[in-house]
């Protein structure tokens, strides 16, 4: 590891290249620029997570950690080539002052050359991506509405912001439910006619999961809060010729219930967030059941119509601080 404090970009341009001709890295072997915008305290969380994500998709990573606008610029950083963060190159960037709000000019020549480029906020997602040039240009931008303290008002502001090649990890955490959803239907042709979801309130999975049923099976699935489990607890779908098709969260296996078949269990664990960053990363084309499951909760339509190309919107938030203050 290689520690630069009080430095510039282009003294981290050629630390990193240093340390990757010394530690043998070649650029034609990584699968693309993960660019990671996390607060302090969830750096370690960030590495970890990648760490998982870096053993399926070799990344260069670029951990961005904004602090104390008001204070003066100055850029410390951290660059590792192995060690403890496997297979990734990574470069951690602590900013401060106005160089925080201008980020992009020091990550911009550390892209990798020739590979896509993934944003990943480790954060509260901002309401506006095109307010984040390190958004607008990634191919591929991934948020995490659970991080915010209104978990189903940000999915709905994810909605009125998309654009395709957005993803959010709350739709990543309902694969394994969509695929024991799914999967009822291999050996059954009746026609669902409502669902009913039991979630907590607050629980952006069971809200995305509303909008998947509806976008599919074009039904109005019921939503029933309930304040005995801290996530989605149930998935219950009825169907025409009488059937009933129910999946039920139990630690970490999920029961399978069905009118005239034996019950089941089957895994459903709580998977780290480094396996739902990984499997986000498999994918860089827009991701059209995500734009439809998204825009059929929040009812917006036509999500997956919107340009893919995002303009930077510049907005400085000390100025729009300074501007909201009482007079």
């Amino acid at each position: 590891m290689i520690g630069l404090w009080d430095t510039t970009g282009n003294e981290v341009v050629k630390a990193l290249a240093a340390e990757r001709r010394s530690a043998g890295g070649v650029a034609s072997g990584l699968a693309l620029t993960l660019v990671s915008i996390v607060e302090e305290k969830k750096v370690r969380e960030a590495e970890a997570a990648a760490t998982i994500a870096a053993a399926a998709h070799p990344c260069r990573l670029l951990i961005v950690v904004r602090s104390d606008l008001d204070g003066r610029s100055r850029l410390d950083a951290e660059i590792v080539v192995g060690g403890r963060l496997g297979p990734a190159e990574a470069v951690v960037m602590r900013m401060y002052g106005r160089l925080a709000l201008h980020a992009e000019s020091v990550v911009m020549p550390l892209l990798a050359p020739d590979v896509p480029v993934v944003t990943w906020w480790h954060e509260e997602p901002p309401d506006m991506i095109a307010n984040d040039f390190l958004g607008v240009v990634a191919d591929r931008r991934i948020t995490d509405s659970a991080q915010s303290p209104d978990p189903v008002a940000a999915l709905r502001q994810r909605a009125v912001d998309y654009a395709p090649g957005d993803t959010d990890l709350t739709w990543t955490r309902i694969t394994l439910w969509r695929t024991l959803v799914a999967g009822a239907f291999d050996s059954a042709d009746a026609r669902v006619t409502g669902a009913r979801i039991v979630a907590p309130e607050k629980d952006p999975t069971a809200w995305l999961m509303l909008g998947w049923l509806k976008s599919r099976l074009g039904i109005e699935p019921v939503l029933e809060h309930t304040d005995r489990a801290p996530r989605m607890h149930s998935v219950e779908l009825q169907c025409e010729n009488g059937d009933c098709v129910r999946v039920t969260r139990e630690e970490g296996t999920a029961l399978f219930s069905r009118t005239g078949q034996e019950d089941r269990y089957m895994p459903l664990p709580k998977r780290p967030v480094g396996d739902e960053l990984a499997e986000e990363l498999r994918r860089l084309d827009a991701d059209q059941i995500y734009a439809d499951a998204l825009g059929a909760m929040a009812g917006v339509g036509g999500l997956d119509q919107r340009n893919p190309m995002r303009v930077h919107v510049w907005k400085d938030p000390t100025l729009a601080a300074i501007a909201g203050s009482p007079a």
